[in-house]
Formats: C-alpha cells, sequence, structure tokens
C-alpha cells in the first residue's frame, strides 16, 4: 500500500474512490465503508483510498477529551492494506487545518489531486470547519463537480450501533468476547517484551512482561490469548494486574504465559490478542494456592481452545 503524509505528495494521475475518517479500531462498521470504496474501484478501474487523520482531531481541539486510540498508527495502516485499501494520505490534524472549509478541501484535494470518481462517508461522519463537511454538503459539492457521494449505513449488533467508543467501553469492562464481535477479530495488544520480577519462572510458569504501545487496555484479570511468536499464532494466558499475592501498590502489568512453548523473547516486539475473560486478578494466601489456581487457570483455557471452530479461525497450534 502506498502511504502519503500530507496531501501536497498525493496528486495521481489514475483516478480514485476514497473515504476519509480516523477510522479507529477499523471496527465492522468502518470494514462496510472498505468494503464498499474497494468493491466500487475495482468495478470502476480506481484506486481504493482512505483519507484519514493524525493525531485524531479531538487530541488537539479538546485534548481534555480525547479518546485512547484501539489502534497504534502502525496498526491502523496494516490494517488498511490488508482490507484491500491501496493508498492512504495521511493528514496532520493542526488548529489551522481545522480551520480549512470543508468545501475547499473537496475541491482542492479530493477533486482536483486526487481525481475521485466516487466517495464514501461513513454515518454521521463530518469533515472541515466547525463539521461542516457533513453528507448533505458532500453531495451538493459532488452534483457541482461531477463525482458521485454516498453514506454507507451504520452496522448494529444486538440492537447497538457499532462504534470505537463503545468498544473501548466494553474492553474496559473486561467484555472481550463482544469487543471482539464488533471489531470482527480479537483485540490484540502489540508491545516489546521486557524483564521483569522474573516470579513466574520460579513457580514454572515463565511469562513474558509486556510493555503495550496500545493505550486501551482491557480490564484487570485473566484471559485466554493467543500469542503471535516466529509467525504462529500460540495458546496462551495473560494476567493483566499489580500481582498483589506479591507486592502492593505496584504498577499495572501484563504477563503472559505460552503455552508448551520454551524460548526468550526479551527485546522482541510481540503481539497479543484477548480472547475470553476467565476471571479477576485476586489476592492468594500463598504461592501453593496461587500454583493450583494457575493450573486450572490453563485447564479452563485448553478446554476453550478445543471448542469448535477457535483453532481453525486463529490457525493456532
Amino acid at each position: 500500500m502506498r502511504l502519503f503524509h500530507g496531501t501536497d505528495n498525493a496528486k495521481i494521475a489514475r483516478p480514485t474512490v476514497l473515504t476519509l475518517g480516523v477510522f479507529d479500531g477499523l471496527h465492522l462498521g468502518h470494514q462496510l465503508v472498505m468494503r464498499t470504496v474497494v468493491e466500487r474501484a475495482h468495478a470502476l478501474g480506481a484506486v481504493p483510498t482512505v483519507i484519514t487523520f493524525d493525531p485524531h482531531p479531538r487530541a488537539v481541539l479538546h485534548p481534555e477529551s480525547a479518546p485512547p486510540l484501539l489502534q497504534t498508527f502502525d496498526q491502523k495502516v496494516e490494517a488498511l492494506g490488508v482490507l484491500g485499501i491501496e493508498q492512504a494520505i495521511v493528514v496532520r490534524f493542526t488548529r489551522a487545518f481545522a480551520e480549512v472549509r470543508a468545501e475547499d478541501f473537496l475541491h482542492d484535494v479530493v477533486f482536483e489531486r486526487l481525481h475521485a470518481r466516487e466517495v464514501y462517508l461513513g454515518k454521521g461522519f463530518a469533515f472541515g470547519h466547525n463539521r461542516e463537511g457533513n453528507i448533505e454538503l458532500l453531495k451538493r459539492v459532488s452534483r457541482e463537480l461531477g463525482f458521485h457521494a454516498e453514506e454507507v449505513p451504520e452496522v448494529q449488533l444486538r440492537g447497538r450501533r457499532v462504534s470505537s467508543s463503545l468498544i473501548r467501553q466494553l474492553l474496559l469492562d473486561g467484555r472481550v468476547n463482544l469487543a471482539r464481535r464488533m471489531l470482527g477479530r480479537p483485540y490484540g495488544v502489540e508491545g516489546r517484551v521486557v524483564r521483569g520480577m522474573e516470579r513466574g519462572r520460579t513457580l514454572g510458569f515463565p511469562t513474558a512482561n509486556l510493555r503495550p504501545q496500545n493505550r486501551v487496555i482491557p480490564r484487570r484479570g485473566v484471559y485466554v490469548t493467543a500469542t503471535l511468536i516466529e509467525g504462529s499464532w500460540r495458546r496462551s494466558i495473560t494476567n493483566i494486574g499489580t500481582r498483589p499475592t506479591f507486592e502492593r501498590d505496584a504498577e499495572p502489568s501484563l504477563e503472559t504465559f505460552v503455552i508448551n512453548w520454551q524460548g526468550d523473547l526479551y527485546g522482541d516486539v510481540v503481539r497479543v490478542r484477548f480472547l475470553h475473560r476467565l476471571r479477576e486478578e485476586k489476592k492468594f494466601g500463598g504461592v501453593e494456592d496461587l500454583k493450583r489456581q494457575i493450573n486450572y487457570d490453563l485447564r479452563r483455557a485448553q478446554r476453550y481452545f478445543e471448542t469448535g471452530g477457535v483453532r481453525r479461525s486463529l490457525a493456532i497450534i
């Protein structure tokens, strides 16, 4: 996928079919927008294109209420490529850019530089000065300039609109199963493995201490997870918490035990996907009580991995 930072470098000869938005998480609603763009671009012989903004507009305009993002920038770009987007234009969002009129942006960038044949917006998305760039303005400008514009309907699950804000709350509540359904994939974090206290090793369950790059971390507790090692998703369980059996007032950590695997991950960047929540983190009376609980958690995790479809869907060994 071609990646352009700024609109000045994004002028191309071929026409485009495009969408624009933040697209944090690339959930089922975003995926419907991307499928529409890709399918229409292929039908027209155009380039499926995304215009996105970095940082999040609210981080610039209203930093006190800016949401923590579900994905890092690199994760989002990678996911756009997986969805079939061939070109992404990253607009650096600043207060000066926030003053640009939506109509001017559509004329100068979308039409003149990107030669848009069709433009699709997710339902309710607005852009430009004072968020004036809604679907009504887009359709009016498209008629004047000669391209097609349309709003993509929202996606609902269990009667609720799929949204990035709802998924964030589900994760903070530990409801990773429902978050997975809204994302269309398990929620995952990525980070570098760092050295910890190595208590897991002394207990017979060596863990990888992850320093996550993602800002949204599921609620404290123990989870069935999948960990990407050497190109394969491997069975694992992950604890998010403060290790209350051993420490008081410790910083929260993310520790993953990879089942039936031995190796040194220190310094590596790994990915962990959250599949199912087993329990809350709790304080045990001693080491033996903790070891019994870990063994019980492992048995429950193994049963989970043997349920229909889980192994096939994640290609876990």
